[in-house]
Order: structure tokens, then C-alpha cells, then sequence
């Protein structure tokens, strides 16, 4: 087995987070305009749901070559590629607008997605060398690195306006300038720093689970199916009542100004604690930290059903959501590192990360026609179903442990 030299770890979470930070600029500077540009060059408001659309199915396209690419090669090349894919993306972007392509500006949408894969991988690149006790506060600082860009991203639509003024360039593609620096910059940061690569150093240790994470685990195939399922559900439940949250409160009557409000909470919501999920899942352990988001879903999904009409009740609710989500995610993404090993793992985490971009994708595609056939509210009951799932899933693997024990 292959010593890990003192103190690496530290310095290659610090490197994640750096390069998260940088690629979640150019994610936040770029989709929070991508619908409008969209709008802008199609000329059609139906197109409006299309950025958000393609960078899903871009980053589901992605997770596996991705993750085939750091079984060959390592964390290092399949990171560092894909933000280098993200920042072409934002090219391809810019050259649609100023040639008013529609098809082209798509494919610019789907490379950016890979951004979104990028950042998937590399929350699990963190777990790769770390301790036992450690994997599920690791993968998190990794995941909450993505706030600092979710919420800066969105305000450089001001200074991207006047990048755009000085180079020349079509209106709305300024914000696509800054994405390109970042994710160059994320891209070299991957490239130079992530030295010696995780991947490569943890391919001769096993994967160990310590004795708390293991409480609530029977390691097995089924164990396995079903922490990819609870997170891939856990997004869906997610994704499906935010994406319809904008519509629902302008329908009503809400400003602009409180949709934006409402959104961000829900995204501070999303990553703000999630170091303190991942801590509580390596102390308690996995199956109890993610049935903890599926009670947080449900504290949701009755406080908006009930209280569809007040906008401060959809705020509470949609702020709870996140954090659902983000307890969920953590250990739902620590309890699959924990399960497999080697090769393996990085396969597997590649197939979880495209299996959750598509639980994502459709139920944001089935969102807009529930919500058109039953309302917000229903909406919120209906996703409760994929809530009452997980927790059933839950107990049973909890049940099974009792009974090996018992045998």
C-alpha cells in the first residue's frame, strides 16, 4: 500500500476548492443570462428553458468519458479537460450570438454543461486519498467551495456588459468572457497543482469504512443501487420544485426582485451548511444524514403545498429544499465512495453523476406540465411520492443490517 505523505490531502482539497471556485464563476456569469441570449437569438420565448436544458443533458453526456478519462489518466487530465471544454463552450457561445445561429448557440449551452460534470467528478475527487473519517466533510468543503460562484456569478452581468462594449462584441455575451478566464484559470489550476494526482496514489489502498459511516451499511450491489437511485431522486425532487418556483410566484404577482431573492436563499441553502451534512454524515453516518434531508424534503414539500399563496411560506420552503438537497447529495456521494474501490469507483461515480443530470433534466421537463395540470401545490405533493421512496429504501437497507447482525 502506498504511504500518503502528511498533509496532502489538505492541499488537494484546497486545490479543488480553488479550481471550483474559478469554474463556478464562469457557470454562475453564464447561466444566470443564458436564458435571455437565448430568447435574444432564437426570438422566441419557448427557447427560454433551453440553456438550462442542454447544459443538463451536456453534463450528463459527459460524467462518463470524464470518468473513463481519470481511470486512463487520472483526476488531473479529466478535470483540467473539461473546464477547457466549458471555456470552448462560452466561445461557441459568443460566435452564435454574433452570427444569430440558434443550433450553434445549443451546442455552446451543451459544452458549458460539461463545466457542470467538471464539478461533479471533482467533488468526489476529494475523496480519493482521504481519510475514513474524513471522506464526508472532504467531498463537502468541495461541494460548498460552489457557493462562492453561484452567488457572484450572477452580479458580473454588469462588468461583462462593458467587456463586451470595449472588445466589440454582441450585446449579452459579455458575462460568456469572463466564464472563458475562469475556466481557463480552473483548468490550469487543475493542471499544475493537483500534483501528485489523487487517482493515481489511491489506486493501491482500499477503500475502508470507519466504524461510523459503516453504521446503517450492509456493503453490497443493492446497497449500492440504491445510493445511486436516493441521489438521483434527491436531485429530481430538487430541481423539479425550483425550476417551477419562478413561474409559480410571477403568476401570482410576485416582483422580479422577490423571485431572485427566493432563488438565492434557496441556493445559499444548497451549499451554505453543507460542510457541516458532510461532518454529521462521517459522525453518524450515511443512511441517518441522508434520511435527515428526505425529513428536511418533507418539511418542504407541506410548507409549500399549504402555503403555495404567501410568498415568505415559498421562501421557508424553498430555502429547506436546499438544504434537503445538500444533506441528501453529501451522503448520498460519500455512501458510493464508500462502496466500491479502485477502478471501480471511478466508474461508478461517473455513472451516478449521469444518472442523477438525468433524474435533473426530467424532472424539470415534467415539472412545467404538472404544474400546468395541478398546480404548485400538487406539484409539491406529487414529488413527495419520490421523497417517501428514498425513505422506504432507507429503512429497508437500515433492516438489513439488523438482520445480518442478528444472524
Amino acid at each position: 500500500m502506498t504511504d500518503i505523505p502528511t498533509g496532502l490531502q489538505a492541499r488537494t482539497v484546497k486545490v479543488l476548492v480553488a479550481g471550483q471556485i474559478l469554474a463556478g464563476l464562469g457557470q454562475g456569469a453564464t447561466l444566470s443570462i443564458g436564458a435571455v441570449l437565448a430568447v435574444a437569438v432564437s426570438g422566441s420565448e419557448a427557447w427560454a428553458g433551453a440553456g438550462a436544458t442542454l447544459t443538463t443533458l451536456g453534463s450528463a453526456a459527459a460524467a462518463i468519458p470524464l470518468a473513463r478519462l481519470a481511470v486512463a489518466k487520472g483526476r488531473r487530465p479529466a478535470l483540467s479537460l473539461g473546464a477547457l471544454a466549458a471555456a470552448c463552450g462560452s466561445v461557441v457561445a459568443v460566435v452564435a450570438a454574433g452570427i444569430h445561429v440558434f443550433p450553434l448557440l445549443l451546442l455552446g449551452f451543451a459544452l458549458l454543461g460539461v463545466g457542470s460534470a467538471v464539478g461533479l467528478q471533482a467533488r468526489f475527487a476529494a475523496t480519493d486519498i482521504a481519510e475514513p473519517t474524513r471522506r464526508g466533510r472532504d467531498l463537502s468543503v468541495v461541494v460548498w467551495s460552489t457557493t462562492i460562484g453561484a452567488i457572484v456569478g450572477p452580479n458580473l452581468f454588469g462588468p461583462g456588459e462593458v467587456i463586451a462594449t470595449t472588445l466589440g462584441l454582441p450585446d449579452l455575451t459579455g458575462s460568456f468572457v469572463i466564464a472563458v478566464a475562469a475556466q481557463l484559470l480552473a483548468a490550469a489550476t487543475y493542471l499544475v497543482l493537483l500534483r501528485p494526482d489523487p487517482l493515481v496514489l489511491a489506486r493501491s489502498r482500499p477503500v475502508v469504512l470507519s466504524p461510523e459511516a459503516d453504521a446503517g451499511i450492509v456493503r453490497g450491489r443493492s446497497t449500492l443501487v440504491f445510493a445511486i437511485v436516493a441521489l438521483a431522486l434527491s436531485h429530481a425532487v430538487m430541481v423539479s420544485v425550483m425550476s417551477m418556483t419562478p413561474v409559480h410566484l410571477t403568476s401570482h404577482g410576485a416582483s422580479l426582485v422577490i423571485v431572485g431573492f427566493t432563488i438565492s436563499l434557496h441556493i445559499a441553502g444548497m451549499y451554505a451548511l453543507s460542510p457541516l451534512f458532510g461532518w454529521a454524515s462521517d459522525r453518524f453516518g450515511r443512511i441517518p444524514t441522508l434520511l435527515l434531508g428526505q425529513l428536511l424534503f418533507a418539511v418542504s414539500i407541506v410548507i409549500t403545498a399549504l402555503g403555495e399563496m404567501d410568498n415568505g411560506a415559498v421562501a421557508v420552503g424553498l430555502v429547506l429544499l436546499g438544504l434537503g438537497w445538500s444533506a441528501s447529495t453529501v451522503s448520498a456521494s460519500a455512501l458510493v465512495s464508500d462502496l466500491v474501490s479502485g477502478a471501480q469507483r471511478v466508474r461508478i461515480q461517473g455513472r451516478s453523476d449521469l444518472v442523477m443530470n438525468i433524474a435533473g433534466a426530467a424532472g424539470g421537463a415534467l415539472a412545467g406540465p404538472v404544474l400546468a395540470l395541478v398546480g404548485y401545490a400538487g406539484l409539491a405533493w406529487l414529488v413527495g411520492i419520490l421523497v417517501l421512496g428514498v425513505i422506504v429504501g432507507a429503512l429497508v437497507v437500515t433492516g438489513r443490517v439488523r438482520i445480518s447482525r442478528a444472524g
